[in-house]
């Protein structure tokens, strides 16, 4: 159930030429516009400890031709840490054409629907309505929980949950083509398309990885948590919810109206085995930094690559790392999170996203026709 649409973006975070999208011109580009909403999906909902029982979403989209479009600043209030390219708060949708293909958007570890507005902003341009959201006690707008950081596989609920709400929004569900729906996600977001996809975790083989391996990145706790791991296994022995959830991460995820995946520096390679990834039957396309520090390519991307039968992989060279794929930072960015904004002396951020936008252009024009 929704609970507010149409309102303006109040969410805080921290190659070669597209074949056209059916029922959109190959040379279609347009203005761009954007809503924020909240969202109830229907109870009981794991809301992994956070405390708000909602899914904050972001929505955008093709807008009118006469949309008062704005730069993108990222938090919109306050001194600006990101910024993406001009979008209209709450214009009106486009027209033309009737349908649209979706795209659900997941972002990384402590991020936000935002994150990644460069993705999303550029496809809405490409004639694709596109929906991120925050995962709950895992996004930088609210205090991180250990289930938010520790239960991955439920993040694969909530853009299910968000893709029910669209579907019925007397807005935008019209307006869906639900025949060409896909879905997009950077780093724990990548992992997170492999679950929609129908692969199952397995915390089994993840500690076993780590135990023979545990300088693998995966198997450490995240800077932003760095007593996550200790305080998961209290929370295990003191919380039967928390253990009750942690027996359901074998389960399937697979949601099968999302036909086609994109994933961007995928991480968590060691949550699954070799068996279940190939189970995934839908199209898949890999992109990351040949040389990501955060997130290594040969236990992750390439680990998934070589597993999954659709899957294709592009290794974007040049000292690309993996926080190159979150939105371009504003001055007060480089000097707040440099961690976020410094990239290598030879990388254009705005060059790779380009490149990336190009890939996942014309691999949701073929996977989704």
């Amino acid at each position: 159930m929704r609970i507010s649409t149409l309102a303006a973006g109040l969410a805080l975070l921290l190659a070669p030429p597209v074949r056209g999208v059916a029922q959109a011109p190959a040379t279609a580009s347009f203005e761009v516009g954007f809503a924020s909403r909240h969202v109830l999906p229907p109870e009981p909902y794991n809301w992994r400890g956070a405390a708000s029982h909602s899914l904050f979403d972001v929505v955008w989209y093709p807008a009118d031709a006469g949309a008062r479009t704005q730069p993108q600043l990222i938090p919109p209030f306050g001194p600006a840490i990101f910024h993406a390219a001009a979008a209209a708060p709450e214009a009106p949708m486009a027209a033309r054409p009737r349908k649209f293909p979706l795209i659900l958007l997941s972002h990384g570890t402590g991020g936000t629907a935002q994150s990644i507005a460069w993705f999303a902003t550029a496809l809405g341009a490409r004639g694709y309505i596109v929906a991120a959201v925050n995962h709950p006690g895992n996004n930088a707008i609210e205090p991180h929980t250990v289930q938010g950081f520790m239960l991955w596989w439920l993040r694969a609920n909530d853009l299910s949950a968000v893709l029910n709400d669209l579907l019925t929004d007397p807005t935008f569900g019209p307006r869906i083509d639900r025949a060409r729906i896909g879905a997009a996600g950077f780093s724990l977001g990548g992992y997170t398309m492999f679950e929609l996809a129908g692969a199952k975790t397995s915390l089994a083989h993840f500690e076993e990885t780590c135990r023979a391996k545990p300088e693998q990145v995966s198997c450490k706790a995240p800077p932003e948590f760095p007593d996550l791991l200790a305080k998961s296994t209290a929370l295990a022995a003191s919380d039967p919810g928390y253990a009750k959830a942690q027996r359901r991460a074998g389960v399937s995820y697979r949601d099968r109206r999302i036909r086609a995946v994109f994933t961007m520096a995928p991480a968590l390679g060691p949550a699954f085995t070799p068996a279940t990834l190939k189970t995934i039957a839908i199209p898949v396309a890999i992109v990351a930094g040949a040389d990501d520090s955060i997130v290594p390519v040969d236990a992750n991307a390439k680990y998934y690559a070589a597993q999954i039968p659709r899957a294709a992989l592009t290794l974007l060279p040049g000292g690309v790392d993996h926080y190159t794929f979150l939105d371009e930072c504003t001055p007060e960015g480089v000097s707040t999170v440099p961690q976020l904004c410094a990239d290598r002396p030879d990388v254009d951020r705005a060059a790779v996203h380009k490149q990336a936008i190009d890939l996942a252009a014309k691999f949701f024009a073929d996977a989704l026709h």
